[in-house]
């Protein structure tokens, strides 16, 4: 192989093609607790933190939250959540919530779920899953997809004075690991204008795209008039999310995960085919491309079949409609070809691997082959930096590209021995990652 690991080619503008830029700024100042070795770790630095106030974003006083991002569980020894009475005692009966690194699974104190309107008695949300005791029935305080939403969103927001720090600052951040463009992949209402202002004032480091949530995208599209800010600040898309993740045991197979949560053996489908057919639908519309968050074999072969019924009922010529299928982390074999058969593009970050392995080898060893089939997608005829591209999802996981460099060559962290490598046999050439980080010219 050739090519170096950890610095782009000379010359390379870099992009950043999966990010959250409000998240990314305001996780810069959060409680971090992704270096957490056990259950025990991360409970006694919430309540470090909650001795020290907690959150004062919107709030302050006796009420401000304690808030933690970055909780990777299923790397500790034992792998169990801190329960919801464990985070009341830790917080000191301040409202808690501590995000998975994944950002699909949350674990909530009392305060925050009663915050939130969840009760002992309440039914899962739609797309989401309130965890529950087998024995009493009780929630435990872990939620998933749309319940982690619900109780996170319940935290005070920064205000819309704070919002233009927290974006230079995320900015700034990823300008420092050297790139020229970042895609954000579920922009609020205000991130188009305050990003117009940053540029407008000669603030604004880095190129911005957006894709919006699809049930806001006919908003954004109205308004885009007003802050788009060619080629530097532009309204690409919508965006949806055909299913959970891994670790969150929420991604959508198409066999069983090995540990499932009861009546979700094979994940958590968020859409139908139909309603991915009617987004495309809607994005052709108004001259816009289409994401799609798919992490699962299951989800991936959704989202193919929704871009093949657009097509077939006239859907025109397929690049007038980007799609663009966020994650793919798990692709079965007989659906890679149809990535180039149905001109869709292959957005994946390879660094979520050195933070999934654990859950992998765990709960879906049985599909260890189709992890990130990269290789196999280049063979199939996608093109690194036009139908191959590469983020991060930051900060989810951080944006430092060497990290999906070192995924996509070794397939396995650093310090681990080969045989522990994920997939080997779809590990590409340096020179083919870099290719993929390629800003668009």
């Amino acid at each position: 192989m050739t090519g170096d690991l950890s610095t782009p080619p000379r010359g390379l503008r870099l992009r950043e093609a999966h990010a959250h830029l409000p998240m990314l700024g305001r996780s810069l100042s959060m409680l971090r607790l992704g270096d957490c070795v056990s259950r025990e770790e991360c409970i006694e630095r919430v309540a470090a933190e909650a001795s020290r106030g907690g959150q004062a974003v919107g709030s302050g006083g006796d009420e401000a939250w304690v808030l933690g991002v970055g909780v990777r569980a299923e790397a500790w020894p034992d792998p169990r959540w801190p329960t919801r009475e464990e985070l009341d005692r830790a917080a000191g009966g301040r409202p808690c919530v501590i995000m998975s690194f994944d950002h699909h699974s949350v674990a909530a104190s009392t305060a925050a779920m009663r915050a939130a309107g969840i009760g002992d008695g309440d039914a899962d949300p739609e797309g989401g899953v309130i965890v529950r005791d087998p024995a009493t029935g009780r929630p435990t305080g872990l939620l998933l997809e749309s319940a982690a939403m619900r109780v996170w969103h319940a935290a005070p927001e920064p205000g819309a004075s704070e919002r233009p720090a927290i974006i230079r600052a995320a900015l700034q951040h990823l300008s420092a690991l050297g790139f020229a463009e970042v895609h954000d992949l579920l922009a609020p209402d205000w991130l188009g204008p305050v990003l117009a202002g940053l540029h407008d004032r000669g603030e604004l480091p880095l190129s911005v795209s957006m894709f919006a949530p699809m049930d806001r995208l006919s908003e954004f599209a109205a308004s885009a008039p007003g802050w788009t800010r060619t080629g530097r600040v532009v309204l690409a898309g919508g965006k949806l999310f055909a299913d959970g993740t891994i670790n969150s045991r929420t991604a959508w197979m198409l066999d069983p995960f090995r540990d499932p949560l009861p009546g979700h053996e094979r994940g958590t489908p968020l859409l139908t085919v139909a309603q991915m057919h009617d987004a495309l639908a809607a994005c052709q519309s108004m001259g816009l491309g289409l994401a799609v968050h798919a992490i699962g074999d299951g989800a991936v072969r959704a989202v193919l079949d929704a871009r093949r019924e657009h097509l077939k009922r006239g859907g025109g010529d397929a690049r007038a409609t980007p799609l663009r299928i966020e994650h793919a982390e798990f692709v079965d074999a007989a659906d890679v070809p149809r990535f180039a058969e149905l001109s869709a593009i292959a957005s994946v970050q390879p660094c979520h691997l050195l933070a999934d392995i654990e859950g992998i080898n765990r709960l879906l060893p049985h599909r260890r082959d189709r992890v990130l089939p990269i290789r196999d997608l280049i063979d199939a005829g996608l093109e690194p930096g036009r139908t191959l591209i590469f983020g991060s999802d930051v900060p989810i996981v951080r944006a430092d590209p060497g990290d999906s460099i070192v995924a996509a060559v070794e397939r396995r962290r650093e310090g681990m021995p080969a045989s522990a490598a994920i997939a080997p046999e779809q590990a590409i050439a340096p020179d083919a990652g870099w290719r993929a980080f390629a800003a668009a010219e």
